[in-house]
Order: C-alpha cells, then structure tokens, then sequence
C-alpha cells in the first residue's frame, strides 16, 4: 500500500510551483494557497513523485491526464469560487481539480464517465479530508439535473459545443467554464447565466484537454 507522505521538500516545491504561477499571471490568493496546500504527488503514480510539481500534465488511468497546475489555477481563478458554493465539475480525472474546488470552500458534484477513475477515486484516502465532495459515475454531457440548479459549472476535457443541459442545470447568475474546440487547440469561454435565462460569453486563452466524450465507460 502505498504510503502518502508530504514532506518539507514537497513543500518547497510547491512554493516554487506557487512563485511559477504567479508568474504566469495568476493572481488571485484564494487560489494560490489552495494550490499550495493540496499535495499534487498523492494523485500520482510514485513515479512522478521527483516531477509533481512541474508545471505540467502527467498520465494517468485511462489514458487521461491530471491537468497543468497552471490550467487548474486558471480554470479555477475564472469560477470565481465563493464558500459554499454548489459546484458541478465534470470530468473528475485524478480528482486533483476536484480538490482545489473544495479547498476553497464548495461543495464539489463531480461526474466521471471512466468507471475505474470513479473507483479509485472513491477509495483514494486524501479525498476524505473533504466531505463536501460528492462522486457519480455518468455521461458528463447529462450533468446531473437531480441536483440543479448550480452555483458553478466546471468541464475539465475539450467540449465539441457548449452543452444545453448544463447550461438548464445552472443557476440565474452562475458562470460556467469550459474549453470548446474540437482540434487539438480549445478556446477556453466562461458563461454567465443571466436573471432572465438568457446567457452571456466570454472568451480567454487557448488551451489543449484530452477529449470530451459522451457516454459511460465500464472498463
């Protein structure tokens, strides 16, 4: 079994990674310390543990990827996350955005379609640190309508389009962000629901996500 340990020298890189992110523009503190207090080596294999703090993204199960510190902080900086915040992330992946989400106070309904990510994330130890976190197995595209409406809405992989579901499944004055393309490159577009169901787009920089996929995948 492996053992989780964060040591001082785990955290001196995270203060580096920190400094990195700053950098690179982001400003916003909540965010930068949630980042800096989330040990990023727990969700990777013990073969990453001497490069988990690099500014960049690393297989994992299913031939997906925990995202770039860099996208995490970026995503997560356009949510503009409040406590308390009722937040529907799709595409749980390592659960590492998961995470940062609920370090900062939401409460966190995250849908993974690859049923062995959604296992092993259930049974993962650092993850009950926070209760707010609630796990479904679905199709990501579906969201999840039993418990709309949401404060947020996160998609952490490359959507074709904007989904109308999830766009129902928000709240009036939510914000929902999300990279859209279908190459190789997306444009990341943060949504706002308005008072009278109609909504407004902005749009930021470019990125690139494993693919946004339709459907459940039992293995």
């Amino acid at each position: 079994m492996r053992k989780y340990d964060d040591s001082y020298r785990h955290k001196g890189l995270r203060k580096r990674l920190i400094s990195n992110l700053r950098e690179k523009g982001i400003t916003d503190e909540k965010v930068l310390a949630a980042i800096d207090t989330i040990p990023r080596h727990f969700f990777l294999d013990t073969a990453f543990d001497e490069i988990a703090y690099e500014d960049r993204a690393f297989p994992i199960l299913q031939q997906q990827t925990i995202s770039q510190p860099y996208t995490v902080a970026y995503q997560t900086q356009l949510l503009e996350i409040k406590p308390f915040d009722k937040v529907l992330e799709i595409g749980t992946g390592s659960g590492y955005q998961t995470c940062v989400l609920a370090e900062l106070g939401a409460q966190v309904f995250t849908v993974e379609r690859q049923k062995p990510l959604y296992e092993a994330l259930r049974k993962f130890p650092y993850t009950n640190k926070y209760p707010g976190i609630k796990y479904f197995y679905g199709d990501g595209f579906d969201g999840l309508p039993t418990y709309a409406p949401f404060d947020k809405i996160i998609i952490t992989a490359a959507a074709p389009y904007i989904p109308e579901k999830l766009i129902v499944q928000m709240r009036p004055g939510a914000k929902m962000v999300i990279p859209v393309g279908e190459g190789d490159v997306q444009q990341m577009f943060r949504i706002i629901k308005l008072q009278d169901g109609s909504t407004t787009q902005e749009t930021f920089n470019n990125f690139s996500f494993v693919k946004m996929l339709g459907g459940k995948n039992k293995f």
